[in-house]
């Protein structure tokens, strides 16, 4: 049973709406990310996983190997 959970994060660096596709593609490989929606507009991404498969730090972590700071808004 997976226990899906949408959490909104926000991120500092972005410069325009490719930054804000890159986040989401890298942040929906991850096994357990269902989808991943980042606003450039609103310096935010809102995240909707299964907290069974992943967690909010690996999500963090991710965000910042791509190139972003992020925190739990």
């Amino acid at each position: 049973m997976s226990t899906l959970v949408k959490k909104k994060f926000k991120i500092d660096g972005m410069h325009c709406t490719s930054c804000a596709m890159t986040i989401d593609f890298d942040l929906e490989e991850l096994k357990g990310v269902k989808t991943a929606k980042t606003s450039y507009a609103k310096q935010e991404s809102e995240v909707e996983f299964d907290e069974e498969k992943i967690k909010m730090p690996q999500i963090i972590e991710k965000i910042k190997k791509t190139g972003y700071k992020a925190s739990l808004l």
